[in-house]
């Protein structure tokens, strides 16, 4: 069927609101930034946890219009229908789980990466977009220690990086199956799925005891590996944990790598809390030997403070990532060789992607690498300076000393079980709103978590925390 130059000028005129003039992208630009600004502000005294029901305090009937609506009206309900319920994970005083709290620059950063559009999958559409997604990989791969031949990728999170390590190790060593998965019980349950989706799922799997600190246990490890070679089963992945999610512990990173070593065993490293902490000094030597590690999940947007959606895996030696994921079509022939390194397309699961390297270049380049080293000390050392103030209060068990910087602990009142009362407290925290926390069973016990690792938390909130707690305390006795 033709079409009439006519017809195409009168569909030009129609999608017109799509693209917006001069003045317009001034003024709402303008208009966004300040409801920005406005938020950040207010920040600092807003609760750390809202009602649901604000979902529900205004309306947009229909959803969506054939006409549009203006930016006063969309502004008004993001802020009370999106921003006001739930959790405020930007909260200085969310410490539930594990945010980083999203830096101003990255947010500059991502507003300027989804203006150009850079496709940074390919290094010959965008070597620029490409050449900064490897530097960002580079520095942190020199984070953690790891050589020049290693290379990394940029994913949406710790799920996705955790994946990408998984089918590395697949490709190297497990090729055809059979080969047998060593973990702890606290290892992050988004392995579980990595190994599924994997083709995994299935693999013979061991679950190695952990001692007093919820930590793996070498000698445990070891007796299971030397079982299964006695047996005809051929240890294939060692998987540990830089900071588990209940209790942030470091397994024994260093020896681990010793028995993976001489029975030639890919190690892997679940990073995805705590790796990062290597930047610091007290965080290095906490995971001595991760640099020997075959890969290493990280999430830049937990220890460097990022909005969530910023993940890192990244491969001792580099030919091993491509390996795994290397492959290329007729439309996607390269334009010419790139001296800037390989395209992440060729390194992950992923062949469309969102330019995520400016939010963690834009940081990195404005705030200087010494600010987010001493932001990493400070979080390490609230929490043991949380956890010396709870040992002092009558009634709380404030559980070992922390590797890193979650803290659990339990509500212990003279008489009776813990789990009930600890329950009770974490309850009524969380109802009050003002400082957020979260709960957890370990081996069936309950147990309250305070994870410490929004940038914008410093010790005014955790003494406001421990205050909140003695509140609490108060109103359960009546």
């Amino acid at each position: 069927m033709t079409i009439t130059r006519g017809e195409l000028e009168a569909l030009k005129a129609a999608m017109q609101p799509l693209e917006p003039d001069t003045d317009d992208r001034r003024r709402l630009g303008g208009e966004v930034l300040d409801h920005a600004l406005d938020y950040l502000e207010a920040l600092p005294e807003l609760p750390s946890n809202n009602s649901w029901d604000e979902v529900f305090a205004q309306k947009l009937d229909p959803e969506f219009t054939e006409g549009g609506r203006g930016s006063a009206e969309l502004l008004s309900y993001f802020g009370q229908c999106v921003n006001r319920p739930g959790f405020t994970t930007t909260s200085p005083r969310f410490m539930a789980y594990i945010p980083g709290g999203g830096l101003f620059y990255s947010a500059l950063g991502d507003f300027l990466a989804a203006v150009s559009n850079k496709y940074s999958g390919f290094a010959s559409a965008s070597p620029g977009a490409v050449r900064i997604e490897n530097a960002c990989c580079a520095w942190m791969a020199k984070v953690i220690g790891y050589p020049e031949t290693s290379a990394g990728t940029l994913t949406s999170g710790g799920s996705m990086a955790n994946l990408t390590a998984v089918v590395a190790a697949r490709e190297a060593r497990d090729p055809d199956g059979g080969g047998a998965v060593y973990m702890t019980r606290f290892v992050h349950h988004c392995v579980d799925k990595a190994l599924h989706i994997a083709g995994r799922g299935r693999a013979p799997r061991r679950l190695i005891d952990t001692d007093d600190r919820c930590r793996m246990d070498v000698a445990a490890l070891v007796t299971a590996i030397e079982r299964d070679v006695a047996n005809g089963v051929r240890p294939w992945l060692v998987i540990a944990s830089a900071g588990t999610i209940d209790t942030g512990s470091v397994d024994p990173i260093d020896d681990i790598a010793d028995v993976c070593a001489k029975h030639g065993i890919w190690f892997h490293v679940d990073g995805a809390y705590g790796g990062l902490f290597a930047l610091c000094d007290e965080g290095r030597a906490k995971l001595s030997g991760i640099d020997r590690a075959d890969s290493v999940a990280l999430d830049p947007h937990k220890t460097l403070f990022l909005p969530y959606g910023t993940g890192a895996a990244l491969v001792r030696d580099g030919n091993q990532l491509l390996h795994a994921f290397t492959a290329s079509a007729e439309y996607i022939t390269p334009l010419g060789e790139s001296e800037v390194g390989p395209s992440p397309a060729d390194l992950s699961p992923e062949l469309t992607r969102h330019f995520r390297g400016m939010r963690l270049w834009l940081p990195l380049q404005m705030g200087g690498i010494a600010a987010f080293r001493a932001a990493q000390q400070e979080k390490l050392g609230l929490a043991r300076y949380f956890h010396a103030r709870l040992s002092e209060l009558a009634g709380f068990d404030a559980g070992p000393p922390p590797d890193l910087s979650v803290v659990a602990f339990r509500y212990q009142p003279e008489n009776g079980d813990a789990d009930a009362p600890s329950e009770r407290l974490l309850q009524h925290l969380q109802q009050e709103g003002r400082v957020m926390l979260s709960g957890t069973r370990i081996d069936g016990r309950y147990y309250i978590r305070c994870a410490i690792l929004s940038f914008r938390t410093h010790v005014e909130h955790v003494d406001e925390l421990i205050e909140a707690l003695q509140r609490g305390v108060k109103a359960l006795h009546g």
